[in-house]
């Protein structure tokens, strides 16, 4: 979050923009997802109510931004689909760097707007922003081994399986990574 309050720039990518949501927005679309005062003033809509009937990541981030804002910098964005100006899906980093400078990122994209590319850009858009933030050494996305379509868009980006590990919720999930050097070396 930047000193004034405010939500962190825009990110664009060819077909979207991935608008960061303040802090006292992600609070509110958790609390009350219904009130729609969020969109107030802004440039989009969220006719598909992407995290609205689902919450997804906001139970995890709000706690966080809760006990300290300065973390929403890492949080939730929405997709924005730049010509109808609609939200299509949202993304998230995990936290901050940690002690490796480890990076996790998340997404999810509206059943409506799937294999339309739009995760891809959305990756692409989000790791390109995060390598220049300091502190940031190593990216990483997890999947499920049986979502061949999250696993061919890590794929296509050539991150290395790495591992494997159970989470909570999701089961097993794979690990793939790149360093910040490499994804730049590629992909900037």
């Amino acid at each position: 979050m930047l000193e004034d309050g405010s939500s962190e720039e825009m990110i664009a990518t060819p077909r979207l923009e991935l608008h960061h949501i303040s802090a006292s927005d992600l609070i509110l679309l958790f609390e009350s997802p219904e009130n729609v005062s969020i969109y107030n003033e802004k440039s989009y809509a969220n006719p598909h109510r992407v995290l609205m009937d689902d919450s997804g990541p906001l139970r995890w981030r709000v706690p966080q931004v809760t006990a300290e804002a300065a973390v929403n910098k890492w949080f939730v964005r929405w997709m924005v689909e730049k010509t109808t100006r609609e939200i299509v899906g949202s993304t998230s980093f995990h936290g901050p760097p940690d002690e490796k400078g480890m990076m996790e990122i998340g997404l999810g994209v509206h059943p409506d707007f799937q294999r339309r590319g739009f995760a891809t850009e959305a990756l692409a858009g989000m790791w390109s922003w995060v390598i220049d933030q300091p502190g940031v050494e190593l990216l990483r996305y997890t999947v499920d081994p049986n979502n061949e379509a999250s696993v061919a868009v890590i794929k296509k980006f050539g991150f290395e399986r790495v591992g494997q590990q159970i989470d909570q919720e999701d089961g097993p999930e794979d690990i793939y990574e790149m360093s910040a050097n490499e994804f730049r070396r590629r992909f900037n």
